[in-house]
């Protein structure tokens, strides 16, 4: 079990947010990926007996060549380990994702994400230390209980001890722990707008059209639901608009701290 704290978390949501424009045009290297999984030949050969000879193996993901240090950022490092930590996670989940849609993770499209979205992380803690935020005791304590409930942990002696098994001290957990906690509140001290009406009855109709685009390809043999009316979806819908923008507002505060900062990248 790898220990995952919010601040890596957020770290992928920045950089994927950040390409989500960019997968239209991403090349579909799904074919190869496609066949093999069809005919079985690549899956099947070197499998271990029990194994499922049709579920295709479990690519790696290639951190050979990565630094000590892969990026500078006014002065700060960024570890190779905690680019290696950070690619692994989002590697393996978008493997098993590609084994269910036929399509092979995009490694080089990837390493520039996570490059990316901890540059941005360690942007943003920067600006959070300079702006004056810090993190009280009682703070990273709550945090840490938090995290021990993200990570389905029942105390936060767990996590530590979790921690440790992973070559972090407790030290070095709490200060992670703490630059999470100050990019929180600058986050939560930018203005972002909420939601139009407009918005929501745009993002409720094309929640009624996928339905509707579901019920259509499934036939008569599916069953029909009831599309829920746009006052029973508002919540829902008012919730993820929200932190839409604010992500929005995130990456552009990131954009705009780039531009002033000194950023080295050595990989």
């Amino acid at each position: 079990m790898k220990l995952v704290t919010s601040v890596a978390a957020a770290a992928l949501l920045f950089g994927l947010a950040a390409c989500d424009n960019d997968d239209a045009d991403a090349p579909d290297n799904g074919g190869d990926a496609a066949e093999q999984t069809e005919n079985g030949d690549a899956a099947a050969e070197g499998a271990e007996p029990g194994e499922d000879p049709e579920q295709p193996e479990m690519p790696e993901p290639d951190l050979e060549d990565v630094p000590d240090v892969v990026a500078e950022v006014n002065g700060e490092d960024i570890s190779g380990e905690e680019y290696s930590t950070a690619y692994e996670q989002q590697f393996m989940q978008m493997a098993m994702q590609a084994q269910m849609s036929g399509q092979s993770v995009d490694e080089e499209v990837l390493q520039e994400q996570i490059l990316d979205s901890l540059i941005g992380v360690e942007l943003l803690s920067q600006d959070a230390e300079d702006s004056g935020y810090a993190a009280s005791e009682d703070e990273v304590d709550e945090e840490l209980e938090a995290l021990a409930e993200r990570n389905d942990l029942e105390t936060v002696e767990e996590i530590l001890d979790l921690a440790e098994e992973q070559g972090i001290s407790e030290e070095e957990l709490r200060e992670e722990v703490s630059q999470e906690v100050m990019i929180n509140q600058l986050i939560e001290s930018k203005d972002v707008e909420e939601p139009s009406e407009d918005e929501i009855e745009e993002a409720y109709e094309q929640q009624v059209a996928q339905q509707e685009a579901m019920q259509e390809m499934e036939g008569e043999d599916g069953e029909e639901t009831e599309v829920p009316s746009l006052e029973d979806l508002r919540p829902q819908i008012e919730e993820e608009l929200s932190t839409q923008k604010e992500n929005e507002a995130i990456l552009a505060h990131i954009d705009d701290l780039r531009e002033d900062a000194d950023v080295e990248v050595h990989i």
